[in-house]
């Protein structure tokens, strides 16, 4: 990898302030000062320093989000914020994305990474990567619509979902619930209780595959994933 891009990824600053570091002679590999901004570096294998401080390269983040309402999933948007908006700064650098996408108004677990293949890997619908969400529903939701998502259900536009598996939580006139779907059709688990006459009034993604949604985490806030979480991840990568 160029130097100058390493140092430029790891926020140093732009290539250009790079070059202005290396003309003052503060950047050094293996302890030696550096000329070229163009070297090619080991990252694993080369000390790169900058004013004598090591420069500890990661190509690869990844985040739980416990996203909040009001925000959508995206990197950039003209008129709304996004979930990246809200990252801490340091792993602004990183240029992050959401995985997959949850609705403006619902709430919960979001995984946000630079790792293109992984997220290809969890939101690909031939992987069928389960999610579950908890949800308040306006209407009493009974054990007939439990077998009615068992054989999936036919949206507004004609489309018939896979099999969807519902948990009734409480049953009244505000009834909770768990539903588990493998798709992430827009709107989905909404447009699906639309179409046997309910109402979705409060949605939260609290599980994708084998990543639960850290209880202690706010709202809004955001926490490197575990080793045992990131393991998961990765065994979907490598696959």
């Amino acid at each position: 990898m160029r130097l100058d891009k390493l140092l430029a990824n790891m926020g140093v600053g732009s290539r250009k302030d790079v070059k202005a570091l290396i003309k003052k002679k503060k950047v050094t590999v293996n302890e030696e000062a550096v000329k070229d901004s163009g070297l090619h570096v080991d990252p694993e294998h080369d000390v790169v320093k900058v004013n004598n401080q090591t420069v500890n390269f990661q190509q690869y983040i990844y985040l739980m989000m416990n996203k909040p309402p009001g925000y959508i999933s995206a990197t950039t948007d003209h008129r709304e914020q996004t979930v990246v908006n809200i990252l801490p700064e340091t792993y602004q650098k990183f240029k992050p994305f959401p995985v997959g996408r949850l609705d403006k108004d619902t709430e919960g677990l979001l995984l946000i990474t630079n790792d293109g293949d992984l997220a290809h890997q969890l939101v690909s619908p031939k992987k069928n990567v389960d999610k579950t969400y908890y949800a308040k529903i306006d209407g009493t939701v009974t054990n007939a619509d439990i077998q009615t998502f068992e054989n999936g259900v036919t949206l507004d536009d004609g489309y018939h979902t896979k099999p969807a598996k519902l948990e009734i939580l409480y049953s009244d006139d505000i009834s909770q619930i768990e539903i588990t779907i493998t798709e992430g059709k827009f709107h989905q688990v909404k447009r699906m209780f639309e179409a046997i006459g309910k109402k979705v009034v409060y949605l939260k993604r609290i599980r994708m595959g084998k990543l639960l949604l850290d209880p202690n985490l706010d709202a809004g806030h955001t926490r490197e994933l575990t080793e045992e979480e990131l393991a998961y991840c990765l065994s979907k990568k490598a696959k």
